[in-house]
């Protein structure tokens, strides 16, 4: 009887490639033990090093612990990360203490555009002087750490375009200082919170994530200048408290979110609001004749919903209006002043319901149910709308009963209040552009590039920034393309023009005035 030669053959070939496979595991493991930060290990290089001050210590040990946690750094933006100065470190700005002129600390941090890979570490909330922090496109992961509650003069935050993950990172709620919040282009998910919009914020920018289950009813506490939720899948209707805006809504984007029901007649109230666009999405009933007092209105975009109805002229009339596109909808006539041309304007009706224009749907199509008028009564967000407080309805009064004398006088119904429009003079406009890339891209048209970002050069480095190219102006609805920007091709953040928070306005600050209104 023969050997069993070829049982035996692939029982020790399966032994060598269990062991080959146990080796590359254990290689893969040790590495990653290696990653690992050693805290323990950053505090005893720091007390073998001198320093200005126990802040710049405390800097040197987040900073250090932080650059452990970045696995590629194609730019070398944080080679120079060795050794106590600090202040020296690559993206990492120094300023004097607010407590004590004399001490110096890290004051901000800028690796926009870096490109580096990595998480956030715990230890970045040691530094508890920095004012501002901005990652805009790099390939940061995870969740942000809880211990940025300790940030408590933190002012602005920018997190966008990376790839974290998770909830709405609730722990920016507990920061007393933010003024601007930036978290658009990543992966965040859920709810967004309502205590979020009782924060003194002045710019949000939420757009391009996952977030879901509607916007929050109390989203008119908010005294924000500018707000983009565009690219979510938000759902539900837009809340009427954003009437409480008007004295300080500057932007509103709220594009391809998934919305249904009317537009608030709340809308008219904001009196200050120059970009209204709320495209993209599946809002019915007619177009509220309260647009007509949105007198500062420049950019007014409702394409692609299923709005009946006619287009008012008193809207097309509007004083400031550029660029007005309600393309897209089931609108079945417009105001001759509508159509008239004028310099310097752009309108664009197509793809409507329209008798004698060009370029309208198809008798099918408006003859769908889509096309029919819609009875914003029945919208479950009419119940809500009903109970705001601006919009507060005085009920009929009951007919009084038969007697023999005569009936007292009926009470009339009061007039619903005519809200005061004030014109303030127009902000320059650069709105945030929006891109998706969950949703299937809809007709072409000119895309909105994303607004300028705030820059903080708060002390001066050898190399001169580079300055990026103005956005161009706005004419149609943008359209949406998939994520992922272009790699940065500079190794400098590039200057941006300052936010200039509670006007929505932008202008150039050099460093010392930058540093001095901040902190």
């Amino acid at each position: 009887m023969r050997p069993p030669s070829r049982s035996i053959n692939s029982l020790f070939i399966s032994f060598i490639v269990v062991s080959l496979l146990s080796f590359q595991i254990s290689s893969v493991v040790g590495q990653e033990g290696d990653s690992d930060i050693d805290l323990d290990d950053i505090k005893a290089n720091a007390s073998m090093l001198s320093f200005e001050n126990s802040k710049l210590r405390d800097a040197y040990i987040a900073l250090q612990s932080w650059k452990t946690a970045m696995f590629s750094d194609p730019f070398n933006f944080t080679a120079n990360w060795t050794g106590p100065n600090v202040c020296s470190y690559g993206g990492v700005f120094c300023a004097p203490s607010l407590t004590d002129n004399a001490t110096r600390v890290v004051a901000g941090i800028d690796l926009n555009h870096a490109d580096i890979a990595g998480s956030l570490v715990p230890e970045l909330g040691m530094l508890t002087d920095l004012a501002i922090f901005h990652l805009n496109s790099n390939r940061f992961c995870g969740v942000v750490p809880k211990t940025f509650s300790h940030l408590k003069l933190l002012r602005e935050l920018d997190l966008s375009n990376n790839r974290f993950v998770g909830g709405f990172p609730k722990v920016v709620l507990s920061l007393p200082s933010l003024k601007f919040l930036d978290l658009r282009f990543n992966d965040f998910e859920g709810p967004v919170p309502n205590k979020l919009f009782d924060k003194d914020l002045d710019a949000l920018f939420l757009n391009d994530n996952r977030f879901r289950f509607g916007i929050p009813e109390n989203l008119g506490n908010s005294p924000i200048s500018v707000l983009v939720f565009a690219n979510n899948d938000l759902g539900g209707c837009i809340p009427a408290s954003i009437g409480k805006m008007g004295n300080t809504l500057n932007e509103l984007i709220l594009m391809n979110d998934n919305l249904t029901g009317c537009l608030p007649e709340q809308i008219g109230m904001l009196k200050k609001l120059t970009v209204f666009d709320v495209s993209f999405n599946k809002i019915q009933g007619p177009l509220p004749s309260t647009v007509s007092r949105m007198r500062s209105v420049e950019q007014l975009n409702v394409a692609h919903n299923k709005l009946t109805g006619v287009i008012p002229a008193t809207i097309c009339q509007l004083p400031r209006l550029q660029n007005f596109t309600y393309s897209f909808n089931y609108f079945t006539g417009e105001a001759p002043v509508c159509t008239a041309t004028r310099s310097g304007r752009v309108v664009d009706g197509q793809e409507n319901c329209i008798a004698g224009k060009k370029d309208q749907r198809s008798a099918k199509e408006c003859a769908s149910d889509d096309a029919k008028p819609y009875d914003c009564r029945k919208s479950s967000c009419f119940s809500r709308f009903a109970t705001s407080p601006t919009t507060k309805r005085t009920p009929k009064p009951k007919r009084p009963p038969v007697q023999n004398k005569p009936p007292a006088p009926t009470p009339s119904r009061p007039t619903r209040p005519v809200v005061p429009i004030e014109s303030p003079p127009p902000p320059s406009w650069k709105s945030s552009g929006s891109h998706n890339k969950r949703s299937p891209p809809p007709p072409q048209s000119t895309p909105l590039p994303p607004p300028p970002r705030p820059t903080y050069k708060i002390s001066p480095k050898p190399s001169p920034p580079s300055s990026s190219p103005p956005p161009p102006t706005y004419k149609k609805s943008p359209t949406y393309q998939h994520r992922s920007p272009p790699p940065p091709t500079h190794k400098t953040s590039p200057k941006r023009a300052r936010w200039f928070l509670g006007e929505g306005m932008r202008r150039q600050l050099s460093a010392t005035e930058q540093l001095a209104s901040i902190i």
